[in-house]
Formats: C-alpha cells, structure tokens, sequence
C-alpha cells in the first residue's frame, strides 16, 4: 500500500479528510530567512506574559479546584466574562465555554448538521471553519465577498427562487477572514431578516472584533434574536495557547453542545479559565492591553501598505483594512498559487486566494498578514515578492 493512500482501517470519513497541501508547502515558512506574510497568528512578543504567569500562581494559590475536573458548559465566572467580549450584557445559562472557538465552529455543526445539509459561507471564508463545516458532511453553499462582506442579495434571491434553506449561515461580520471585510449595517439588518423569515441560524465568528484601527463599529447581528450564535475567543487579545472560547446562543442549542463537548473533552481546562476570567475582570488593565495591542498592529497594518504602494504602485491591489490581522491584495495577471514556491524560495510567504475558496476563481489573490513581522521587515518582503512575480517596473532596490 502506498504511504500517501489512507489506511484500510480508517473510517470513510477520516478517509475523506483532506489536509491543506498549501498548509504543508507553507512549512517551508518557517525556515531560517524567510520573511512570512503568511500565518494568521498573532504576535508572542505581544502576549502577557507576565500577567497570564501571576493569574495562574494566584488561581493556584487561592484554590486548587482550578486543576480539577470541571463543568462541561464551563465555570460561572468565565461564562460571565463572555460579556466582555461581546461587548453587551449576556446570560450565563446561554454561554457554553469551549476550547477555543474553532470547539465551538465543530460543535454547531456537529449538533444541527446532517450529511448533505446545507450551510452558507462567504467564498473565500476561514479555512478552519471550511473544514469543520466539511468534516461533518456539509454542503456548502458559497455567497460571494466584497468589501461590504457577503452580498446578502444573492442569498436573498436564492431563497426566493425556492432555492435550500441552510441549516445556518457563517458569518465573520469583522475584518473577515481572509479579506479583512466589514459585514455593513444594512447587510446585518437583511441578513437577519432573512434568518428569522426563513428559520435559519446565524454562526457569527468574531475572532477580530476588537483589534479595530479606524472607523467605528457596526453593531452586532440581531441582537436579542434567538436566530444568532455568537462565537468569540481570546486567541487573539490574551493567547491562542490558553485555548479558551464562549458560544452564545439559544438555550436548546447550547444544551445539545454541551452533550457533545462532553465525549470531546469533558470541558474546557479549568485552570486556563481561571487565568482568563481573572484577567478579563480586571477591565482597567485589560483596556489598556487592548489598546496596545490595536496601537502595535496599527503600526503593521500602515507599514505592509506603504511597502506594498512604495514596491507595487498600480500592480498590486488591495482595500487598506480598519482592523484584523490581514490585507487581502490582487496582483492582476498571475496565479499565485503557482508562484507560492518561488516566492518561497525567494524568501517570503503568503498565502494564496485559493485556499480559501469554496468556487470562485480568484486565483490572482493573496492573503498578507501583518501581525507577526517587524515593521521594517514589510518593505524587504514586498521586494522579495515583487522579484519573485517578475513584475516589470516594480521598485526593487
């Protein structure tokens, strides 16, 4: 048998699995030299490590509870601090704590979706939601992205022709992963409208909302309506490694996501809600880690811009983000999936349009991120890119 065919014992599902082969070209990133532009993580340099350090011995010290066994929906105080995230008052008994949002992206799809069910993206979407929504047998129903996020027109005019109801629609309304999109005001209100006419979800992720640059928020999707799931995390303002998340949603769904989460990890670690709660509570000191962070990936955001229109000019297109991690930029007349070795050799990585795409042919497209390099490395990165795509006329020094 050969080693790239799966193994006869494998479930058909396990199978059917497929990792990203763009996520294993992607390894070579991480090779000494390499400038990345690629990961959709956020800085180490920037995690407190002090103060995550002095929560924990604090949690230890007042009660060694905080390493036992825990509650499956997560401890009261952590389900209280999902308000502080979602910037608006919740109910506790309708939180669910999970083991980072991408828990909560497989559980809602592992309780409402059947094989074959449909479930609406944007197209491109966040590969990791991609993949759950996958790995339970949806049909994705893909609605194309702009700068206003996905046109719920489209949607609206599916559903009118008697086209299928989904099981939910999956919305990241801030700084959209890969795009760096705004769902806008009016899209929310319609899409709303559209869910509770027509009886489907709405999973809206929001990894990203805080880290706002410019501009000013857009309130959340319909709030109060039992019709919207509420996924936050504090992957990106605390640390991905503490792997702690909330779901928010009515109390039917949130009951069968807590039998589920119960044979995946009985709950979440009870030392790392500890941390978290303690430092989200301390609202003083957690405003002003905010605007750190928002302060420091500002300065990333402009500095990836100015290299880009310094290198680039008109070759390169690309919407200046208010927020998130990442600049979703066009490079007319290459495909850049097939040119992500080169520009790896040629020391810089992104990641191309393609691995975010459900139908679309986008292949010109790429995701830059800006979150884990130096300011002063963006302009050597451009470069790099500029050589390894050959554009004629580009400022290569």
């Amino acid at each position: 048998m050969s080693s790239s065919e799966p193994h006869p014992n494998l479930s058909k599902r396990a199978k059917g699995a497929q990792s990203s082969v763009i996520r294993e070209l992607l390894q070579h990133a991480k090779q000494p030299g390499v400038i990345s532009l690629a990961g959709g993580i956020p800085d180490p340099d920037l995690f407190p490590v002090g103060e995550i350090s002095h929560a924990a011995q604090q949690a230890l010290a007042e009660d060694a509870g905080v390493l036992q066994y825990g509650l499956t929906n997560g401890e009261l105080g952590t389900r209280e601090a999902a308000s502080v995230l979602m910037g608006f008052d919740v109910d506790p008994r309708r939180v669910l704590v999970t083991t980072g949002s991408q828990q909560g992206l497989d559980l809602v799809t592992k309780v409402l979706v059947d094989v074959g069910d449909t479930v609406v993206v944007g197209d491109p979407s966040y590969l990791g939601a991609l993949q759950a929504f996958r790995s339970h047998g949806a049909a994705l129903d893909p609605l194309p992205v702009d700068e206003a996020g996905v046109d719920v027109d489209v949607l609206e005019t599916r559903l009118e022709a008697g086209g299928s109801v989904p099981k939910f629609v999956y919305v990241v309304a801030n700084f959209q992963n890969p795009t760096g999109a705004v769902l806008s005001a009016p899209r929310r209100r319609q899409l709303i409208r559209l869910a509770e006419r027509y009886g489907f979800l709405i999973v809206e992720d929001d990894p990203y909302g805080q880290l706002r640059y410019d501009g000013t928020a857009v309130e959340p999707i319909g709030l109060g309506s039992d019709q919207v799931v509420r996924m936050r995390s504090t992957s990106k303002v605390l640390a991905p490694g503490l792997r702690v998340g909330w779901t928010e949603g009515p109390a039917w769904l949130i009951d069968a996501m807590s039998v589920a989460k119960q044979s995946a990890d009985l709950h979440t670690s009870t030392l790392s809600q500890a941390v978290v709660t303690r430092l989200l509570m301390r609202t003083d000191w957690f405003e002003t880690h905010l605007a750190t962070l928002v302060g420091q990936y500002r300065a990333r955001r402009d500095a990836l811009c100015s290299a880009l229109e310094a290198t680039f000019g008109t070759q390169a297109q690309y919407q200046r983000p208010e927020g998130g991690m990442f600049i979703w930029a066009r490079f007319p007349g290459h495909d850049m999936t097939a040119q992500l070795p080169q520009a790896l050799e040629g020391g810089v990585a992104y990641v191309p349009a393609s691995a975010f795409m459900v139908s679309g042919d986008r292949d010109d497209w790429a995701r830059l991120s800006f979150a884990t390099q130096d300011p002063e490395d963006f302009l050597t990165a451009a470069e790099r890119l500029a050589a390894a795509l050959q554009l004629p006329g580009c400022s290569i020094a």
